[in-house]
């Protein structure tokens, strides 16, 4: 099928057209850059002010939407009216221009994130769960809500609510791999806290699953079925690494280094994959071990151990 997605020069959205590519999938590229992947039939400037004609989607059967202002970052009030307007407005300008296709796009996979729920201790969080209060729950309860605007026309949506995804390319091993490295790497905080996962291939099939697969519709938590403590993921990605892990970093150290933004790196959220597992999909890499070794065969992602700019 031909398929409309934003986010193509991203860490997912990379992986996942290589993977949808390999199965005769194509593309129309809506971003910022020609990112010129494969699959790629054309490309059309984007961003969430862009407003999209009926030419936009022209043969589209299927329309991924992954965009968005990073939220790994220090916020300011700024950063976080465009964390909420690329969001809103981005899925906004989607569902219009899907509007304008006229009955031609047949599914939408938006992504959301598990900032969904807030901070919840030991609760254990599936897509039934409420919605926590505060900043980032809220900015994706408005973004789930431009999304399902899509439904009004006819077209099956699917939402993916993200957890820390995994893998060499980037997110947030390319970030911790440099510290843990250099034997400096350690607990956050109490340790205490539930941190969702899930490894950048079961990410990328789990896309293509709710594209395929007409049964699939609503929220999934797009996170392995075995989220762990911080202080076992500390623990294991040692362990894989071959190194110590005996620095714990206090939270007032998070929060002065990053801070309002170091409630997503102290947020305490056991979430659990029950709409995906219920519509059938198979987690390739349910255990984190298992995740980080294939991830880490025999070295580092990078070549060389160099300073990570965030």
């Amino acid at each position: 099928m031909l398929i409309a997605i934003t986010g193509a020069t991203g860490f997912i959205g990379k992986r996942f057209m290589e993977l949808a590519a390999e199965g005769g999938h194509r593309f129309v590229v809506l971003a910022r850059r020609d990112p010129k992947a494969p699959g790629q039939v054309r490309f059309l400037s984007w961003s969430a002010e862009t407003r999209l004609d009926a030419e936009a989607m022209k043969g589209v059967e299927a329309v991924v939407h992954l965009a968005g202002e990073p939220v790994a970052q220090r916020w300011s009030p700024e950063v976080k009216k465009h964390i909420l307007q690329s969001r809103v407005e981005g899925t906004r300008s989607i569902v219009d221009a899907i509007d304008l296709a006229k009955g031609a796009v047949k599914v939408f996979v938006c992504a959301s994130a598990v900032g969904y729920y807030g901070s919840r201790g030991d609760e254990t969080l599936a897509e039934s769960s409420a919605p926590g209060t505060g900043y980032l729950p809220d900015v994706c309860v408005a973004w789930e809500a431009e999304a399902d605007k899509a439904t009004r026309l006819g077209v099956r949506v699917a939402k993916l609510r993200i957890a820390m995804v995994l893998g060499c390319e980037g997110g947030a091993l390319k970030t911790m791999e440099t510290p843990f490295k250099l034997g400096v790497g350690g607990v956050l905080a109490s340790g205490d806290q539930w941190m969702p996962w899930i490894h950048l291939d079961d990410m990328a099939r789990l896309i293509l699953y709710a594209l395929e697969n007409q049964q699939v519709s609503g929220v999934l938590n797009a996170t392995s079925p075995n989220p762990v403590r911080n202080r076992d993921f500390t623990r294991i990605y040692a362990s894989v690494l071959h190194r110590p892990a005996i620095l714990p970093v206090p939270a007032f150290a998070l929060r002065m280094l990053y801070g309002e933004m170091a409630q997503i790196i102290l947020a305490n959220q056991r979430v659990v994959p029950e709409a995906a597992r219920k519509f059938g999909f198979v987690f390739q890499f349910p255990d984190l071990t298992m995740a980080l070794r294939q991830i880490y065969p025999k070295r580092l992602c990078s070549k060389t151990v160099s300073a990570v700019v965030t």
